[in-house]
C-alpha cells in the first residue's frame, strides 16, 4: 500500500505520462467496445487493431516523422479504410463477415509487415522504436503522445454522450431506428469511425495484436453485471481505468514488466472474476440455480409422490414407508433420503415408525403439483391435439415452472375442468 502511495506521489514525469496516457487509452477504447460487442461485432476490433499497421507505416515513409499525430492519422485512414472493405466484401457477395474479417486481417497485416521491414532496412535512423505499434509500448508515451491521446480520448467519450441515445437504438433495434426515421448508415458510420479512432488510441500502449482485448474484454466483463447500458459503459470505462492504472504500477516496481501486456493482463483477469461470480449471469450463480432448481424439482417430485399415495388409499395422512416411495418412482435412495428430510424440515412431511405422512400444508403443496401437471396435460392433449400418452413427459418438465397467473390461465382457458385426459380428478 506505501509503494501504491508512493507510485502517485512522487513518480516522475514519465510515470504520470505513462498512468495518464495508459487510463485514457483503456478508458475510452472499454466505452466504444460496449457498442461494438452489443453490435455482435467483436472480431472487427482485431481487424482494425491489424489494419492500421501500414496506416503507420505509410504515414511515416511519407513525412519522415513519428510525430504522433501524422502516426494517428495515417492509421485512422487504413483501420477505416479496413472496415469499409469488410462491409463491401459482405455486401457485394456471398462471402459471410468472419471470413470477410479474416481476410481483411491478413491481408492489411501483412501489407504492415511488408512496409515495415522495408523501412527498418532502409538505414533511416528516425524509424527507432516504430516497432513499438506492433507490440506495443506504454512505457515510450512522451507528454506530445499524451496531448493527441488525450484529444482522441476525449473525442470519444463526448461523442459517445452526445450520441447515447442513437448509438443505443441502432445496437439494440436497427429496424425501429430506421422505422423512426434515425439515419441508420450515417450512425454505422459514426460507429465505425469511433471503432477505428478507440483502437488507433490504443496500439501504442498494447500494440495491434493485443488491441482487440482492450476494446472488447471490459464490455464483456461488464455486461455481466448488468443489463442496463448506461451501467455498463460506467463498469466498462472503470475497469479500463483500473487495469491501466494498474498496469502502470506493475512496470513502476517491475521495471522489467511492461504494461501493455499487463494492462491486458489484469483486464483479462478481472473479466474471468466477472464471468465466474457475476451475480444472476456468472458460473457460479448459474450453478446455484441450477442446483437450488433441481432440489426443488425434487422436493415437489416427492409430494406430488405422496399425494399420489395418498389418492390411492383414500386416505392423504396414511403413513408410507420408504421402500414403497422407492418403488412407486425411479428415484435414487441417497437423494429420497436428502429430499424427505429437508421437506420434514419444511414442516410439509413427518415422519412416524410406521413411515412418512403428508401434513396439511405438505398435503396442500402436493396438490398443487398435480393439479398443474394434469392441467397441462388436459392442455396439450385438446390445444395441441397431442394423444393422452405423449404428454406426461412434457407436463412432467414444466409442472414445476407454472406461476400462479398462468396457473390462472390455464384454468380459464379449459373451463375450470374437473378430470384430466386419463380421467384422474383435477385437484
Amino acid at each position: 500500500m506505501r509503494e501504491f502511495i508512493e507510485f502517485f506521489s512522487f513518480a516522475d514525469a514519465n510515470i504520470r505520462f505513462v498512468t495518464v496516457g495508459s487510463v485514457l487509452l483503456a478508458t475510452s477504447s472499454a466505452v466504444v467496445g460496449c457498442f461494438t460487442l452489443l453490435r455482435k461485432r467483436a472480431l472487427v476490433g482485431d481487424a482494425v487493431a491489424h489494419a492500421v499497421l501500414p496506416g503507420v507505416c505509410l504515414a511515416f515513409m511519407l513525412s519522415g516523422t513519428k510525430n504522433p499525430f501524422i502516426l494517428l492519422l495515417g492509421a485512422f485512414v487504413t483501420g477505416w479504410l479496413s472496415l469499409i472493405t469488410i462491409d463491401f466484401i459482405t455486401s457485394r457477395s456471398r462471402i459471410k463477415e468472419d471470413t470477410a474479417i479474416a481476410l481483411v486481417l491478413s491481408v492489411f497485416f501483412g501489407i504492415g509487415i511488408l512496409l515495415l521491414t522495408a523501412i527498418q532496412h532502409s538505414g533511416n535512423a528516425a524509424q527507432s522504436g516504430l516497432d513499438k505499434f506492433l507490440f506495443g509500448k506504454a512505457a515510450s508515451l512522451v507528454g506530445e503522445d499524451l496531448i493527441a491521446f488525450s484529444l482522441v480520448a476525449v473525442l470519444l467519450l463526448v461523442t459517445t454522450i452526445l450520441f447515447y441515445k442513437e448509438l443505443a437504438m441502432l445496437c439494440f433495434d436497427k429496424a425501429y431506428a430506421k422505422t423512426i426515421g434515425y439515419p441508420v448508415r450515417a450512425l454505422e458510420l459514426l460507429l465505425t469511425t469511433l471503432t477505428v479512432f478507440a483502437v488507433v488510441v490504443g496500439i501504442q500502449a498494447v500494440g495491434v495484436v493485443l488491441m482487440a482485448a482492450m476494446l472488447i474484454t471490459p464490455a464483456a466483463a461488464a455486461r455481466f453485471w448488468t443489463d442496463k447500458l448506461s451501467l455498463m459503459l460506467v463498469l466498462a470505462a472503470l475497469i479500463g481505468a483500473f487495469s491501466g492504472v494498474s498496469g502502470a504500477y506493475v512496470s513502476y516496481t517491475a521495471p522489467a514488466m511492461p504494461t501493455g501486456p499487463w494492462i491486458v493482463l489484469i483486464v483479462s483477469m478481472i473479466a474471468i472474476l466477472s464471468f465466474a461470480f457475476a451475480p444472476g449471469k456468472g458460473w457460479v450463480s448459474r450453478l446455484l440455480r441450477q442446483r437450488r432448481n433441481k432440489t426443488l424439482i425434487l422436493e415437489e417430485n416427492l409430494l406430488k409422490l405422496l399425494y399420489h399415495l395418498g389418492e390411492e388409499k383414500q386416505d392423504f395422512h396414511l403413513p408410507h414407508s420408504l421402500q414403497q416411495i422407492l418403488e412407486k418412482r425411479a428415484i435414487p435412495k441417497k437423494q429420497v433420503s436428502a429430499g424427505l428430510s429437508k421437506l420434514r424440515k419444511q414442516g410439509y412431511i413427518e415422519k412416524t415408525p410406521a413411515g412418512w405422512q403428508l401434513t396439511l400444508q405438505g398435503q396442500r403443496r402436493g396438490e398443487r403439483v398435480v393439479r398443474l401437471h394434469r392441467l397441462w396435460e388436459l392442455y396439450l392433449t385438446q390445444y395441441l391435439q397431442l394423444a393422452s400418452d405423449h404428454v406426461h413427459e412434457d407436463a412432467e418438465t414444466i409442472e414445476h415452472i407454472i406461476t400462479p397467473e398462468l396457473e390462472q390461465r390455464l384454468m380459464e382457458e379449459l373451463d375450470y375442468p374437473v378430470l384430466d385426459p386419463h380421467s384422474a380428478r383435477i385437484p
